[in-house]
């Protein structure tokens, strides 16, 4: 069994951020294989999704979270930080932090639609790392 990994990091800015990540785990599986990729984010206030992005549900996942997890700073009891980071903090509860997908011929096995994304509502930390780990079958 072979596991290849790679760690690189990903600027989220000043702003919650849906950014799409696909192209990164594109390089990284160029000569690989069949197998597994295990994508994870090892940050407390992010997560990793599989969704479309580029005709608005990127936006509209962000007005999701902004309406359903209110930054009012005395809604959370975790406080600490920007107002409202209490929020950020159950991210992970709803967004995993981790996805594992399928490649086959070195590519991932996603539907035409599909991209794998980075998403951040946590202003404070606008720099992400993101491992990723292959495993051939």
């Amino acid at each position: 069994m072979s596991l290849d990994t790679e760690i690189f990091q990903v600027r989220t800015g000043a702003e919650p951020a849906v950014v799409d990540i696909g192209y990164r785990l594109a390089t990284f599986l160029q000569g690989r294989g069949d197998g597994l990729l295990s994508v994870f984010v090892p940050h407390s206030t992010a997560g990793l999704a599989i969704m479309e992005v580029g005709t608005g549900s990127d936006r509209d996942l962000l007005q999701y979270l902004r309406e359903g997890m209110s930054h009012d700073r005395y809604r959370w009891e975790h406080r600490h930080g920007a107002r409202g980071h209490g929020a950020d903090h159950i991210i992970p509860a709803f967004i995993s932090p981790s996805l594992v997908i399928p490649v086959r011929g070195g590519a991932l096995t996603l539907g035409t639609w599909q991209s794998v994304v980075l998403v951040d509502t946590n202003i404070g930390n606008p720099v992400r790392n993101v491992r990723l780990s292959f495993m051939a079958a």
